[in-house]
């Protein structure tokens, strides 16, 4: 339910589409973030989910293209010094064939990032903090004394000298790779900003009550339908397949790559149309409740037409981002979303050029002129057809030519079709899980607005989803980027113990940031919102801000399953998350249900906000519970569990420090941009102060070991 495919965010609400739907992210919506094709987040497109926020392979339900807030979720391809080069360990099933899932317990782990030697520890690592021999990072030990190496190869524990001319050549191509690497970090970064300003210039455009709810849905629609109908397969399957058609065919992989892209442009052309024709009908399925209000259904089914075609441009810019990817032309694909942003923030500026701001003409869906309709519809589906056609001179430069090929059969298409079942079914559960959401949300807005509560209904629940799955996508996805490599060979070396030990320190080192901006949420919601979408009215602002504050807590259930999940990604297990999944889209939608029944409808949706970290705390319950079984019953619950506790503890107080600056601030100076900047600004230091102090107090040596990472990061 997030904007659909900024290649950032990648995640509709509900749970990775980044993600996560089979993960990132990568979002939709939040296909920003990172998309691994099983982002966790049943819902959510990725927020999550754009392939082109997060990594090369993103969550598959986090949709590519649109801005979305997440997660989520990354479409899979193994690092490695080459980009088709397959890692050391689990590559193949126990039959000893060629499984076609192995990638994804490796789904965080950026095509572009340089992989470590069998006996090397990986590239950024935090070092224990000296002075407490209790906290250890989960790495091997030192080796003992040199011993020659076997003649088969580097023995995992024992490094062997390299020869002088090899480690020349490593180096430069680590070199290339890490440059390739700060070049999509920071085309991610550009996308996460401007499709962060792009909501911005929506809501001081359209407001965030129900014509904008009109729009998010409207503009939802084709990243459901595109992750649906294949994108999920696509990152998941079919993308894996040309990496290994480049590695192993006579035309490097050009003949498939031609045959795939020719497959998907038939295939959601036709869907496409089809879709433009039901536009009525899918509008119909969203929300129920606009059937009574013929100006507001008129409206979404006006915008629709506009933004459906654009799940054919999406399709299109993955497969040739996917090919660009695979012959080494990783800046592309993050950067060509930019365009995609810049294009609708023109579009939302000049819309308020020609008609006013919100807060000055409060339009609405039976105010709302056909011709604005009209300017942010051709917009939008501008915007994505420019991000696809961007990647042309691109492709030209890699020396690839599209030629059509329409000779599907006997080219492995059809068995890599079968085997994405598993994704089907994954996407498929967080479609169905955001369809409940988005009708309850759509629901409650239009009654709650009517009532003068706007900013209550999808739009809020998507702007709110958008900022809270952030630090999830910089913080725990990073943390596990760097782990994700020592798990991978752990699980083939058949280690339970080793993996054991880093899940736990995931789990730990990414909850001493995570904590901290749970609470923040929490605690500081409202200021945040205001200063934010204070253009688009204080009322609906402050909306946002109370379902902000309810997601926030839920921030930590959302991150910790995240990290346990690649654990079984470790082990090429698909089944397993795709249980969960629908564990965490079963619950989210139940209690959006009750939330939706019991509370009054401008409450419904901040109501619906807690019902998603509930849903995220029963799916780590669940999943915990059954990697625990399969690492022999010991996941190493008292430490994490110990750093958790102590880490809320310092956080109770630090929130409560926070919000009462935060809360004596306003009351003096009101709820104006200015004020909420200083509201915010004064809440924010003193739970920082407060939290810090705590944990120092508490001696929490996670914080060690997670500032030593930072800094790794950042070259100091």
């Amino acid at each position: 339910m997030n904007a659909p495919y900024d290649g950032d965010r990648g995640r509709y609400p509900g749970g990775d589409p980044a993600a996560q739907a089979p993960p990132p992210a990568h979002d939709p919506y939040a296909r920003e973030a990172g998309h691994d094709p099983y982002a966790g987040d049943p819902y959510t497109p990725a927020p999550g989910p754009d392939p082109y926020a997060q990594s090369p392979g993103q969550d598959p339900s986090a949709g590519p293209g649109h801005d979305a807030p997440h997660h989520q979720p990354a479409g899979p391809t193994a690092p490695g010094p080459s980009p088709w080069t397959s890692p050391p360990g689990p590559e193949r099933g126990t039959a000893g064939q060629q499984d076609a899932f192995a990638h994804l317990y490796r789904d965080q782990q950026q095509p572009y990032e340089p992989q470590q030697p069998p006996h090397a520890p990986p590239a950024v690592q935090a070092p224990p903090p000296p002075q407490s021999p209790a906290f250890r990072a989960p790495e091997a030990s030192p080796p003992p004394a040199p011993a020659p190496a076997p003649a088969t190869g580097p023995n995992p524990e024992l490094p062997s000298d390299p020869e002088p001319a090899p480690a020349k050549k490593s180096a430069g191509r680590a070199s290339g790779l890490l440059k390739s690497s700060a070049v999509m970090a920071a085309g991610t970064l550009v996308s996460r900003i401007t499709g962060f300003l792009r909501t911005l210039v929506m809501a001081a455009a359209i407001g965030v009550g129900t014509l904008n709810d009109a729009y998010q849905v409207a503009n939802t629609l084709p990243t459901m339908i595109y992750i649906l109908v294949g994108g999920g397969a696509l990152n998941a399957v079919f993308i894996p397949q040309l990496v290994r058609a480049m590695k192993n065919d006579d035309d490097g992989g050009e003949g498939y790559a031609n045959r795939l892209l020719t497959l998907v442009i038939v295939l959601l052309a036709g869907v496409t149309t089809v879709c433009v024709l039901a536009a009525p009908l899918l509008i119909r399925m969203m929300s129920a409740k606009w059937v009574s209000e013929p100006a507001q259904m008129d409206v979404a089914v006006a915008f629709a037409r506009y933004c459906l075609p654009t799940l054919f441009f999406m399709g299109v810019h993955v497969v040739l981002g996917q090919i660009l990817n695979a012959r080494g032309r990783f800046g592309a694909m993050m950067w060509t979303p930019v365009l995609n942003n810049v294009v609708v923030i023109a579009t939302f500026g000049g819309f308020i050029w020609a008609f006013g701001g919100f807060t000055s003409t409060g339009m609405d869906a039976e105010t709302i002129t056909p011709e604005g309709v009209r300017l942010l519809g051709i917009g939008t589906l501008l915007g994505l057809t420019v991000q696809a056609l961007a990647m042309l001179p691109y492709l030209r430069a890699a020396g690839f030519t599209f030629r059509p090929r329409f000779d599907w059969r006997g080219h492995g298409l059809g068995k890599a079709a079968r085997l994405a079942k598993w994704t089907f079914f994954f996407v498929l559960a967080n479609q169905l899980g955001m369809i409940v959401v988005t009708q309850l949300a759509t629901w409650a807005g239009t009654v709650a607005e009517k009532q003068g509560y706007p900013g209550t209904g999808i739009t809020a629940y998507n702007y709110a989803l958008l900022l809270w799955q952030m630090p999830q996508a910089i913080i725990t996805v990073s943390v596990m980027t760097a782990v994700l490599p020592r798990i991978s060979r752990a699980a083939a070396d058949d280690d339970p113990g080793a993996v054991r030990d880093d899940i736990s320190y995931g789990l730990r080192t990414s909850a001493v940031a995570i904590v901290p901006c749970a609470f923040a949420f929490l605690a500081l919601g409202v200021p945040m919102a205001t200063l934010l979408y204070g253009a688009s009215g204080e009322s609906g602002a402050r909306n946002i801000g109370f379902t902000l504050m309810a997601f926030g807590l839920g921030l930590i259930p959302y991150s910790v399953q995240y990290v346990v999940l690649r654990g079984f990604y470790a082990y090429e297990d698909t089944r397993t998350p795709f249980y969960n999944t629908v564990i965490v889209a079963t619950v989210n939608a139940a209690a959006a249900g009750a939330s939706f029944l019991l509370l009054p409808a401008r409450w419904a949706v901040v109501g619906m906000g807690a019902s998603y970290g509930l849903a995220y705390i029963v799916g780590v319950g669940v999943a915990w519970k059954r990697l625990s079984r399969r690492l022999g019953g010991d996941l190493d619950g008292r430490r994490v569990t110990r750093t958790y506790a102590r880490l809320a503890g310092a956080g109770i107080p630090a929130a409560l420090a926070g919000g009462a600056a935060s809360y004596g601030i306003t009351q003096a100076l009101g709820n104006g941009g200015l004020a909420s900047l200083a509201s915010l600004a004064a809440g924010g230091i003193a739970l920082l102060a407060v939290f810090v102090l705590a944990a120092k107090r508490m001696r929490i040596e996670e914080m060690t070991a997670m500032v030593g990472m930072v800094r790794g990061r950042l070259g100091r």
